[in-house]
């Protein structure tokens, strides 16, 4: 337990409440001194009490007792000390500001700093009434007004910026993500690939490419033919049925279903290309 320094102490003196017991974890008259400077530091009963291992309601309970009408003194005297800590605090806010955490996708990336306009005039106005009152006779004047909207203006493009850094950052990391992400993929494909899929792959690249410098267009052959044709050639020319019902790809299925089968007991069985045929 730790003993009250009476060089610190600023509160009046006051009688202790007496204690029916004598209790070593109870409010003894040294910690009853150490809860009212406590109180005096922090200007929160909770916490004070909290400070000396009691609890708030206990406290409550102390300041009731008929016989604590010195210790009631007390504990006015030093809320009135915990008020102007409370407005130092109040103050270093209006002035500096509060850092607040910046969030994107769940996770912090940064902070901003913001500033309370009105927490600022409130502290001017009881910091000096004369000048700063609400009323039209101790109001701003003019010149106080136009620097206040100077003030809001700088601290508003300070805003401005810090959002938009953080905006291009956010963006810019997750454009990064994604491009390393697809790297990934395709190195991993690369990796799978034999070297006979790889020359295959850079010969289509490759035909592709002089394809597109040639201009190349799968239907200019069909549109050429349509040109030398007259009007009501175009008209009576139609397709073959079998043509129109032609389907390449129902086709390929059918001739790699035919190649994959083989008649057994009557039936079709399903053979495995990857199979070994002398299994």
């Amino acid at each position: 337990m730790p003993k009250a320094n009476p060089k610190a102490a600023t509160l009046p003196a006051f009688t202790p409440v007496p204690r029916k017991c004598a209790r070593h974890d109870g409010w003894t008259p040294e910690r009853q001194q150490l809860f009212m400077e406590a109180l005096a530091d922090y200007g929160s009963v909770r916490a004070a009490a909290n400070s000396v291992g009691m609890t708030p309601e206990g406290a409550y309970l102390l300041r009731r007792h008929p016989e604590a009408h010195s210790f009631r003194k007390a504990w006015k005297a030093a809320l009135s000390l915990g008020v102007q800590r409370i407005e130092d605090v109040a103050m270093d806010r209006a002035l500096n500001g509060v850092q607040v955490p910046v969030y994107a996708y769940g996770k912090i990336i940064g902070s901003r700093t913001v500033y309370n306009d009105r927490l600022l005039m409130f502290m001017l106005r009881n910091r000096a009434p004369k000048r700063f009152a609400s009323d039209g006779a101790k109001g701003m004047n003019a010149l106080d007004r136009h620097r206040l909207a100077q003030m809001k203006k700088e601290w508003r493009k300070e805003w401005e910026r810090d959002a938009l850094a953080a905006t291009k950052t956010k963006r810019g990391s997750t454009l990064e993500s994604l491009t390393t992400k697809l790297d990934l993929m395709r190195s991993r494909e690369e990796a799978m690939m034999s070297p006979e899929t790889l020359a295959l792959r850079d010969a289509f690249e490759e035909s592709r490419n002089r394809d597109r410098e040639s201009g190349y267009a799968w239907k200019s052959e069909e549109d050429a033919a349509r040109k030398t044709r007259s009007p009501a050639e175009d008209a009576e020319w139609e397709e073959p049925d079998d043509e129109r019902d032609f389907d390449p790809i129902k086709e390929l299925n059918k001739r790699l279903s035919a190649e994959r089968r083989v008649e057994k007991d009557d039936g079709w069985e399903l053979i495995d290309p990857d199979a070994d045929e002398s299994a």
